[in-house]
C-alpha cells in the first residue's frame, strides 16, 4: 500500500494493558487480539463506528462487517486494488488496517473480474436494489418472528400430539443461531451494494478534480445533494406528528419538564384526540423509532421505541416551533435550486464534447446510487439491529431465571460464543430439571469484566498505530474516515498546531458561532441547548432531530463522504469533520468560530 517513513505512531505491540483490566483481551474471540505482524502494518482507530470501549458481545458488530466486508470486496466484486481490511481489538478499542494489491500484474487480473461484476451491478441497479429492499425486510421479519421458547415445568401436549418430536429445550439454541445468523448475513446484504456505491461516488470525485483541478470535495458533493432517503423519515415522522399534534389541540400536553410516559399518560386522559394521536404515533413506531439513538453498533444504544427520551425532546421542540408558525420542514427546493445551479456552472466549463458525456453520465450514477448510501443504515444498523438486541434480551431471560445472570443487561459482558455455551446448559438443566453446574462461572465471568470495561472506557486511544505511511491508496479510507496524508500529519504533530486552532474537511459550508457542547456518548445527547455547536467524535444520522437546535458540527473522525458529513449537507448544518482531536482540544462552554468553507474551528474564547 505504501512505503513506510519515520515513524508517527506507537507500535500494536507497545501499547500496554490499562491498568485495572490487564486481562480484557480474553474478553474478546483470540482472532481479535494483535500478533507480531501487525506492528509492519498502519491501523487507525474506528472512531467513526467504534468511539466507545467494546463490550464483549458486541464484538460481533465488528466481526459482522469486516468479515463480509472481505468478502465483497475481495471475493465478490474483485476489487483491483484492495480486497478487505483486517481488525484488532487494543484495550477495547476498533483498529483497522486496509489489505491493498500492489503487484500490476494482480491488478490488472483483478480488473477484468471486478469490470464485468460491476457494469453487471450498475446496469441493473434498480431491479437489484427492489431485490435487495425485498431479501433485507425478509430477513428482518425473520427474526422478528423467531420465537425464544418458554421452558414450562411440561412440554405442552399438542406438541406430543403434533408429532413434532422436538422438545423446547432445543428451541433455545435454534433460535439463538437464527439470530445471530440472521444478524451476520445481514452484514453481508449490507456490503452488497455499498462498496460499488462509495464505487460510483468516488470515481465521480476523481473525475471532478482531473477536469476541475481547483475544485472542493465539498462542492462535487453538494452535486448529488437535495435527495430524500429513508434514514431521515424517522425525523419526518416526528415533524408530522408535531404538525398533527397543533391540529388536534393537544399540544399543551407536551411539555419539557413531563418524561415521554408522563406524556403518554396525560394523552390517554386527553379523550379522543390524545386517544387518535396515540394511534398516529403507534403507526410511526413500526418501523421508523427501530432507529437506534446511536448508530447501531453498540447493544446500550437503544432505539427509540426502548429510550423514547431523544423523540419526544424533539416533539416538543417541533410543537413549539408549529405554533410559532414557523416552518419546521427541510428547504428541499432551496437544496435542489442550489445543486442544479452548481451542476449547470461546472457543465458550462467543459469543452471537450466527450468529457461532458461522461460527466453526466458519472453524476447521473452517482445520484442513483445514493439512497442506497444511506438508506441500508436503516434497515440494517437500526431496524434489525434494534430487533437483534431484543431477541438477545429475550434469550436472557432465561439465563436470569436459571440464575446465570443477576440482570438480564449482563449477558452482553459475554461474548456471543459464550452465550451459546451458556444457553446449551439451560436446554440441558431444563431437560434434567437440574441446577446450572456453572451458575457461578458466568456470574464470576461478569463480575469480572465490568469494572475491567470501565477501565477500558477511560483510556484514551491514540488516534493511529504503526508505520506512517506515504500515501493513502485505499480511496474509501479518505471519503469515509478522511485519512489523507495531511490527516496523519497533523495527528502526528499536534505540537506544532496552535491551541486555539483545529483543523479537518470542510463537510458542510457555512460559517456559525457558537458556544461549544462537547457530546463523547449518546447519554449526553439529550444535553444539547439551542444554539449551541455539537462537538463529538462522530455525529450519527440517527440524532437528525437535534440538528434543527444547533448551529453546526465538529467531529473527530469522518471525510467528506462520511455520513457525518452527508447528513449535514442534506440539513444544511455548517460542519467541520475529520479534526482527529477536537473533542480532546474543545471544552464544553467554550466560544468557538466554526468555519465549513475553510473546513477549521477557532476556539475564541
Amino acid at each position: 500500500m505504501t512505503k513506510a517513513k519515520k515513524r508517527g505512531f506507537p507500535l500494536p505491540s507497545e501499547i500496554d494493558p490499562v491498568a485495572g483490566a490487564e486481562k480484557a483481551a480474553e474478553m474478546y474471540p483470540p482472532f481479535t487480539r494483535v500478533i507480531p505482524e501487525d506492528d509492519k502494518r498502519f491501523w487507525f482507530y474506528n472512531a467513526m463506528h467504534f468511539p466507545e470501549a467494546m463490550p464483549p458481545f458486541d464484538n460481533i458488530c465488528a466481526q459482522g462487517p469486516y468479515t463480509s466486508l472481505g468478502a465483497f470486496t475481495g471475493r465478490m466484486f474483485v476489487f483491483p486494488t484492495v480486497t478487505g481490511m483486517q481488525y484488532r481489538i487494543i484495550n477495547g478499542r476498533i483498529y483497522l488496517s486496509s489489505d491493498p494489491v500492489t503487484d500490476p500484474a494482480e491488478i490488472e487480473h483483478r480488473l477484468v473480474h471486478f469490470q464485468e461484476r460491476a457494469s453487471f451491478y450498475y446496469s441493473n441497479w434498480d431491479h437489484l436494489y427492489e431485490q435487495w429492499k425485498l431479501k433485507i425486510t425478509g430477513l428482518i421479519n425473520d427474526m422478528e418472528a423467531t420465537k425464544i421458547p418458554e421452558l414450562p415445568e411440561f412440554e405442552d401436549i399438542d406438541t406430543l400430539k403434533g408429532a413434532r418430536g422436538v422438545a423446547q429445550n432445543q428451541d433455545i439454541q435454534s433460535a439463538y443461531n437464527r439470530c445471530v445468523e440472521g444478524y451476520l448475513q445481514m452484514w453481508h446484504y449490507h456490503m452488497e451494494f455499498i462498496m460499488l456505491g462509495y464505487g460510483a461516488y468516488l470515481t465521480f470525485f476523481q473525475f471532478c478534480r482531473k477536469v476541475f483541478p481547483e475544485i472542493s470535495d465539498q462542492t462535487v458533493a453538494r452535486m448529488t445533494t437535495g435527495v430524500d432517503v429513508l434514514m431521515f423519515k424517522p425525523d419526518n415522522e416526528l415533524r408530522r406528528l408535531a404538525r398533527l399534534a397543533v391540529e388536534m389541540g393537544v399540544d399543551g400536553e407536551f411539555t419539557a419538564e413531563r418524561k415521554p410516559g408522563e406524556i403518554v399518560a396525560a394523552l390517554e386522559k386527553a379523550g379522543y384526540a390524545g386517544l387518535n394521536w396515540l394511534q398516529e404515533l403507534e403507526k410511526a413506531k413500526d418501523p421508523w423509532f427501530q432507529v437506534s439513538n446511536g448508530d447501531g453498533y453498540y447493544h446500550h444504544h437503544r432505539s427509540w421505541n426502548d429510550s423514547p427520551e431523544l423523540p419526544f425532546a424533539a416533539l416538543t421542540r417541533y410543537i413549539g416551533l408549529v405554533k410559532q408558525g414557523e416552518n419546521i420542514e427541510r428547504d428541499m427546493d432551496k437544496m435542489h435550486a442550489e445543486r442544479e445551479r452548481l451542476i449547470s456552472e461546472y457543465r458550462e466549463l467543459i469543452y471537450a464534447p466527450e468529457e461532458l458525456e461522461t460527466f453526466d453520465q458519472m453524476l447521473l450514477l452517482t445520484q442513483k446510487v445514493f439512497p442506497f448510501v444511506e438508506d441500508h443504515k436503516f434497515y440494517c444498523e437500526h431496524w434489525l439491529t434494534s430487533v437483534f438486541f431484543s431477541k438477545v434480551r429475550e434469550l436472557a431471560k432465561l439465563m436470569l431465571r436459571y440464575g446465570m445472570i443477576a440482570d438480564i443487561e449482563d449477558v452482553f459482558y459475554l461474548n456471543h460464543y459464550e452465550v451459546s455455551q451458556a444457553l446449551g446448559e439451560v436446554a440441558l438443566a431444563w431437560s434434567t430439571s437440574q441446577s446450572i453446574a456453572s451458575r457461578g462461572y458466568w456470574a464470576r465471568l461478569v463480575e469480572e469484566r465490568k469494572p475491567m470495561l470501565q477501565k477500558l472506557r477511560e483510556w484514551d486511544p491514540p488516534p493511529a498505530l504503526g508505520p506512517v505511511p506515504e500515501n493513502i491508496d485505499d480511496p474509501v479510507m479518505q471519503m469515509l474516515w478522511g485519512i489523507t496524508p495531511e490527516t496523519l500529519e497533523a495527528w502526528s504533530n499536534t505540537d506544532t498546531q496552535p491551541d486555539n486552532l483545529i483543523t479537518g474537511f470542510a463537510a458542510s459550508p457555512g460559517v456559525v458561532e457558537g458556544i461549544a457542547r462537547v457530546v463523547k456518548d449518546v447519554s449526553e445527547i439529550n444535553d444539547l441547548k439551542e444554539g449551541e455547536i455539537l462537538v463529538c467524535p462522530i455525529m450519527a444520522p440517527s440524532w437528525a432531530p437535534i440538528f434543527g437546535k444547533i448551529r453546526g458540527t465538529v467531529t473527530d473522525i469522518g471525510g467528506s463522504m462520511s455520513h457525518a458529513a452527508i447528513v449535514a449537507r442534506e440539513y444544511n448544518l455548517p460542519a467541520v469533520v475529520g479534526t482527529g482531536s477536537a473533542t480532546k482540544k474543545i471544552k464544553t462552554g467554550q466560544m468557538l468560530r466554526l468555519d465549513g468553507n475553510k473546513g477549521n474551528v477557532l476556539v475564541i474564547d
